[in-house]
C-alpha cells in the first residue's frame, strides 16, 4: 500500500472549530497566542514562568516556519479557528509521520477559548482524518502530568496510556513527568466517535 499524500492539507468543519491550512495572515496571531503564558507552560515550551516574555520566534520567523511546513511531506497543520467568533485560537498538527509503520503523532494547543469543547472537537477531527482519511493505524501524542485537562480530552477521545517518561520536563525549580498516550485504529472504529459526523458538520 502506498504512503498517504500528507502535502495537502484539507478543511475539516466541525460544530465549534474549523481546522484549515495556516494562511500568512494568520501568523501574528498565532504568535501572540503563542505569548500565552499556560500554552507555553503546558506545552512544554518554557522552563519558568518569566520565559513567557522571551519567544524564541520573531513573526517572521514563524512565518518562514509555517511556509515551511506547508510543504514537508511529514506532517500536516492547520490553524483552529473557533466559528462562533471566526477567530484563529490555536493549531492542530499531526507530524512524524512513519509511512512503515502507519503511524503519526498529535499535538494540539488552544488559547484564549478553553472550556467551550472547542479542543476536544478539534481532536476529533484531527484524529478522525488521521485515521478514516489518511488510513493511518496508530496516533500518539505526548502530554504532561501538570496538565491533567488535556489528558480528561485525549482519553475522552479514546487515546490510552502506555507509559510514562518520567521527570522529562525541567520546570522551576522542579521536574515534570510525560505521559505518552496511543490510539490505534482498531479503537477508533470500536467508539462512538468513529460514526459519521451530524449532518451540517
Amino acid at each position: 500500500m502506498s504512503p498517504p499524500d500528507l502535502t495537502h492539507t484539507p478543511v475539516l468543519r466541525g460544530e465549534l472549530v474549523e481546522l484549515r491550512p495556516v494562511t500568512p495572515a494568520d501568523v501574528a496571531r498565532l504568535h501572540a497566542l503563542m505569548g500565552d503564558l499556560e500554552v507555553s507552560r503546558l506545552t512544554g515550551s518554557i522552563h519558568a514562568d518569566d520565559e513567557v516574555d522571551e519567544l524564541p520566534w520573531s513573526v517572521d520567523q514563524l512565518q518562514a516556519i509555517y511556509a515551511r511546513w506547508a510543504t514537508d511531506v511529514d506532517r500536516v497543520v492547520w490553524a483552529v479557528v473557533d466559528r462562533e467568533s471566526d477567530q484563529v485560537v490555536g493549531e492542530s498538527v499531526l507530524l512524524d509521520h512513519d509511512p512503515g509503520n502507519a503511524s503519526i503523532g498529535f499535538r494540539i494547543w488552544i488559547s484564549g477559548a478553553r472550556g467551550r469543547g472547542l479542543g476536544t472537537e478539534a481532536t476529533r477531527l484531527s484524529v478522525r482524518h488521521a485515521i478514516e482519511e489518511l488510513g493511518l493505524h496508530r496516533v500518539e501524542l505526548e502530554v504532561y502530568a501538570f496538565n491533567p485537562r488535556a489528558r480528561h480530552v485525549y482519553e475522552k477521545v479514546g487515546f490510552v496510556l502506555e507509559g510514562t517518561r518520567r521527570e522529562a520536563l525541567r520546570y522551576a525549580d522542579g521536574w515534570v513527568d510525560c505521559h505518552v498516550m496511543g490510539l490505534l485504529a482498531s479503537d477508533w472504529a470500536g467508539s462512538h466517535d468513529a460514526q459519521p459526523p451530524p449532518p451540517g458538520e
